[in-house]
């Protein structure tokens, strides 16, 4: 069967990241806030689903708020499960336009090319929007592929409350994306996601495409800390209770002996920090932080885990408070599947784009979906290695070839069937 003739829309490609980007855009600053299940949230799943009718695609939505467009395959008979492309448009505060975003409509521009060319393809096409992938107002992160992935109850995570009190299930019902279909009910028979890279190593060894294979674990704890607010001025510092100066004391154990003494792969981030009564001249009765601990390899993950948990006993027998760990998140590294792995690979270097294979430091819903099918990511390079913020920059050329080795793996892996 020879080879169909597509190609990729790439300047309308750009001008709905462009428009998408507008959607919950911040006052100053020149970012955007789409946090799950709010108003601008809402206002981007509406226009991605308008996108998506735009091509006639058959709009799913599952009862986590997951939204496919399914572009129907040429035929019905045999294993035709689908080949997915996913990724997610919800963002942290103050974000880029790129995360996420960039794989859900590269995606589109996949199908788009099928359409043009008024092509069936073997298998149905179809792409997907998670929610919650990042985790800002309900935990875990990668909520939405979690469920779907059957790696966490539909209910529970409808039931999750977060950071604001309001009840998931409940902000999914009101912005209108609590749907019918079981989490799941599609199951991929390949999936592929697009992304930026959110580090610095394609640009800073001026490479086009990074080939991933394998992606970090993960473990997140909220780590509270209760101490005795007392006057700043008046109590001897070898009487004191201070819930400040253990947390402080946790996060400096954090980079000195946990990642101090691991190799380079290890990584520990404090990147919420919060005191009680949180005045100039009083002790701290109470700290609330967070702990993000990383590593690609499971054993070493465990091995900071555990040196944290030591550091939390000595700490508070110490300092004479009591410390509450409470785990957040959990999720061991993913190798992606091989076959994917190459074929990225191949198209790549058949398209005359250069390529190596790496690690990825973020989560993504590849991670969860690897759970029930063959997975596999394509990153392209970021400016700096900034993410998460607005500064957050890929240039148009790098997002088109990003763009082109997906259809071009995409088109390869449906002839093959």
């Amino acid at each position: 069967m020879p080879t169909p003739s597509l190609s990729l829309n790439a300047s309308l490609m750009l001008e709905q990241l462009r428009v998408l980007g507008t959607l919950g855009a911040d006052d100053a600053g020149g970012g955007r806030t789409r946090i799950a299940l709010t108003d601008a949230d809402k206002a981007g799943r509406d226009q991605v689903v308008q996108w998506m009718r735009d091509l006639q695609l058959d709009v799913r939505v599952d009862r986590i708020g997951n939204i496919f467009g399914i572009l129907p395959a040429a035929t019905e008979a045999g294993d035709r499960r689908p080949l997915m492309i996913g990724s997610h448009i919800d963002s942290v505060r103050n974000a880029g336009a790129l995360d996420g975003c960039y794989g859900v409509l590269a995606g589109l521009a996949i199908v788009r090319a099928y359409r043009d060319a008024d092509v069936r393809p073997a298998r149905a096409i179809v792409v997907g929007a998670f929610t919650n992938e990042e985790g800002v107002r309900y935990q875990p992160d990668m909520m939405g592929s979690l469920v779907y992935a059957g790696g966490l109850a539909v209910d529970e995570a409808l039931d999750t409350i977060g950071i604001d009190g309001t009840r998931l299930g409940d902000e999914l019902a009101r912005i209108g994306y609590a749907g019918d279909l079981e989490p799941g009910a599609l199951v991929p028979h390949e999936y592929l996601e697009l992304h930026i890279e959110q580090g610095p190593i394609l640009e800073a060894e001026n490479l086009c495409i990074g080939v991933v294979e394998n992606l970090q674990g993960i473990s997140w704890q909220r780590i509270t800390v209760h101490g005795v607010a007392n006057h700043a001025g008046t109590t001897p510092t070898r009487l004191r209770h201070d819930a400040g100066y253990a947390a402080s004391a946790i996060v400096a154990f954090l980079r000195e002996r946990v990642v101090g003494a691991a190799p380079e792969t290890t990584l520990a981030t404090t990147g919420s920090l919060r005191l009680e009564p949180d005045v100039v001249n009083v002790i701290p009765r109470k700290a609330t932080l967070t702990v993000d601990l990383r590593d690609p390899d499971e054993e070493r993950l465990r091995t900071a885990e555990k040196r944290l948990a030591d550091f939390l006993v000595e700490i508070a027998r110490r300092e004479g408070v009591r410390i509450d760990a409470e785990r957040l998140a959990r999720f061991e590294p993913v190798v992606f599947d091989a076959g994917l792995v190459e074929a990225i690979e191949a198209s790549a270097r058949r398209l005359g784009l250069s390529c190596r294979r790496m690690t990825s430091g973020a989560g993504h819903d590849a991670q969860m979906i690897s759970r029930i099918a063959p997975s596999a990511m394509i990153f392209v390079p970021s400016r700096e290695g900034i993410s998460h913020n607005p500064r957050e920059h890929t240039d148009d050329e790098q997002l088109v070839q990003g763009a082109q080795v997906l259809l071009d793996v995409v088109r390869r892996r449906l002839l093959a069937g």
